[in-house]
Order: structure tokens, then C-alpha cells, then sequence
């Protein structure tokens, strides 16, 4: 029975179906990869109901049930989330350089190129999401949300500094990281160095693609500290737009 409940549950989700709030499973994720796409990428070479499967890098992409151009990157190995001490480890992957690079996925089903201003990675906090497996949001940024980066951009240093406004109605640290890919520039440990362990998964950090003058490519990273007696669950995933207004 537990088998079978289980298939069906996996089921629903890939059939874009929600199930109950009481019966949702928060290894749901880590069950699609973990019992399915990595399978059948190593048996079939079809990472199905994945989009692609990377055994050597340790990750795998999963287009999201909700919205048009979501899409979910996941690690193949049991990891909980941003406050899992596995992501600080020295050979830990940079799961964020692959989500960058996995932004094609959301230009493919935009249907044409997206300038990186229009993209922005999020992963939740431990209040925040639904899942117990780490998966960092991919897909377009809110168009509100990218005009105040523009806006505020000569505000944001190389250090950690309060975002001038709010975005969703929410206060956020901002930090400018320089170049046109990430490489080993890893934002969970730029969080890290000043927050302590214990106290990583009530953040939530969001990458948003920019370009600096003049001309100059890089990111912006946010940082919110989550605080549900206050309204604010540290859900980063808010400054993401699942419909994709820039792409139209």
C-alpha cells in the first residue's frame, strides 16, 4: 500500500496536480530524481520525467508544475536544503553555477533568448518551502522587482548592505558579485561567512542576473531573514515571476 500511494503521488505531481495539503510529501522531489530520472538516465539515457540529468556533476533539472517557465534544480544526492552543512563543505558542488547555467531551460520554453537581467535563481528557507530536498528555483525575475536592481544598482557594493527598498514587500541585504558566470563563487558560503550555521535556514537567497556599467556583466545576490511572526516566511521564490511577463 505504501508503494502504491506512493507511485500515485508521483504520479499526481508529474501530471501537474496537486495533492491535498495534508497529503503533500516533502520528499516528493528527492522521490522523482532519486527514483526515477537518475534511473532512467543511467539505464535509458532518457532522464525522464527530468529534463536532463548530470551524474557527474551531482544535479539534475525538473520542470516545475507550477507556472510556464519554472524549472527546479536538484541534487542526486540526499541533501535537506540552505541548511544542510554539506553545502559548505570544501568539495561541496556549486549548485548555483549549474542553476545559472541551467537558465537555457527557461529561454527554451520563453521561446526566444533571455537577456540575464531577466533571471533570477532562489532558494526558500526552511519556513518558506514545502520540500526537504535542496532545489533552487529557476526562471524569470518579476518585472517590479528588476526595475528597482536597475534603479538602486550604484547603491549595491562588493559587501553585504540593506536594499534601499522593499521587494515584496519584504526588506533584503544586497551584495554585487562581478563576471559573467559564477565559477567558484558559491553564495551559499558568501552567506555563511556571516551568519551563523545554526541560523542558515531561516534565510532565503535570491541570484539575480545584471549587468553593471558599463556594459559590465554580474549578479546581484539577496539575502532575507525569515520571520513568520511578522508575515515574512523567507521565500525568496517571490521575486521570481512563473509567468515570465519580460519574456512577452
Amino acid at each position: 500500500m505504501i508503494r502504491r500511494a506512493h507511485r500515485l503521488l508521483l504520479m499526481l505531481l508529474l501530471a501537474g496536480v496537486a495533492p491535498a495539503a495534508g497529503a503533500a510529501d516533502p520528499s516528493a522531489l528527492w522521490h522523482i530524481v532519486h527514483d526515477r530520472c537518475v534511473p532512467d538516465e543511467q539505464g535509458k539515457q532518457d532522464p525522464a520525467p527530468c529534463v536532463a540529468v548530470n551524474l557527474a556533476g551531482g544535479y539534475a533539472v525538473l520542470k516545475d508544475r507550477v507556472g510556464d517557465t519554472q524549472f527546479l534544480l536538484i541534487p542526486t544526492a540526499r541533501v535537506g536544503g540552505i541548511e544542510d552543512q554539506s553545502v559548505l563543505a570544501p568539495d561541496a558542488p556549486n549548485y548555483w553555477d549549474d542553476a545559472w547555467r541551467a537558465r537555457r531551460y527557461v529561454a527554451q520554453r520563453a521561446g526566444h533568448a533571455l537577456p540575464r537581467d531577466d533571471i533570477a535563481l532562489a532558494i526558500n528557507s526552511t519556513s518558506g518551502r514545502t520540500q526537504n530536498q535542496l532545489h533552487i528555483h529557476v526562471d524569470c525575475i518579476r518585472p517590479d522587482v528588476r526595475a528597482a536592481l536597475t534603479l538602486h544598482q550604484a547603491e549595491i557594493g562588493p559587501q553585504w548592505s540593506e536594499f534601499p527598498v522593499r521587494l515584496a514587500g519584504h526588506r533584503y541585504r544586497a551584495m554585487r558579485l562581478v563576471g559573467a558566470e559564477l565559477g567558484t563563487t558559491n553564495p551559499f558560503r558568501l552567506l555563511s561567512a556571516g551568519v551563523p550555521e545554526a541560523e542558515m535556514g531561516a534565510h532565503t537567497l535570491v541570484l539575480a542576473g545584471a549587468t553593471f556599467a558599463p556594459g559590465q556583466p554580474g549578479f546581484i545576490l539577496l539575502d532575507d531573514r525569515a520571520d513568520p511572526a511578522a508575515g515574512d516566511r523567507g521565500s525568496g521564490e517571490s521575486l521570481q515571476d512563473h509567468d515570465c511577463a519580460l519574456a512577452r
